[in-house]
């Protein structure tokens, strides 16, 4: 199963690294997430290049596709033939969001009335939308989940590798990278989320 991580210039680290790292330790049981980007070459917010492993276009193939979010994301939903190479498709593919991706869902209209979970500088575009943004750090309908918040990508991660390997593979990802001392406390929350997120508004 492939993971497309779509990351856009201007784009956040913390976003698209930690969540692809994390799905990446997946890898040995078919998991794989790949950087992608619109361009060859994108640069971070904090200068950092990076060189794309995909093309946009790998969205249409990828069973799971994350938007990642960045300090440009306004001008990538204004960007019409940008937009058009994202060909998502919620009956076959998991489809997340990261903070300002959520912007790019709402522009998709893949919404279709969902809440949402995005940081604090985002919400007021996002609800210009006339999208409803939660105060919480994820949530997921059906195969569309959000978070919110830089750190909150972990939840996301945490989504992917649960709905796609089962909880257990979850557990022994974040169990691996927890800080030492919490591991239990950092499995518990990230699953907590996720659950969470899930049960929100049913």
């Amino acid at each position: 199963m492939q993971v497309a991580v779509v990351t856009f210039d201007g784009f956040n680290e913390l976003d698209s690294f930690i969540a692809a790292a994390l799905i990446n330790r997946c890898r040995k049981d078919g998991l794989e997430a790949f950087i992608t980007t619109p361009t060859p070459v994108v640069t971070s917010m904090n200068g950092v290049e990076v060189t794309g492993q995909r093309p946009m276009e790998f969205v249409t193939e990828a069973e799971v596709v994350l938007i990642g979010s960045g300090v440009k994301a306004r001008d990538v939903v204004a960007d019409d033939q940008l937009i058009s190479r994202l060909r998502l498709d919620p009956s076959r593919q998991l489809i997340g969001s990261q903070c300002s991706g959520a912007l790019v869902l709402a522009r998709l209209g893949l919404l279709n009335g969902m809440p949402v979970c995005t940081d604090m500088k985002t919400r007021p575009f996002v609800e210009a939308c006339d999208v409803t943004v939660l105060d919480a750090p994820f949530h997921s309908e059906g195969n569309i989940a959000t978070a919110g918040g830089c750190l909150a990508s972990q939840y996301l991660a945490t989504w992917v590798i649960t709905r796609t390997l089962g909880e257990n593979a979850a557990r022994d990802v974040l169990d691996y990278v927890a800080p030492v001392g919490e591991n239990r406390e950092t499995v518990d929350r990230a699953l907590r989320a996720v659950r969470t997120g899930e049960a929100a508004l049913h």
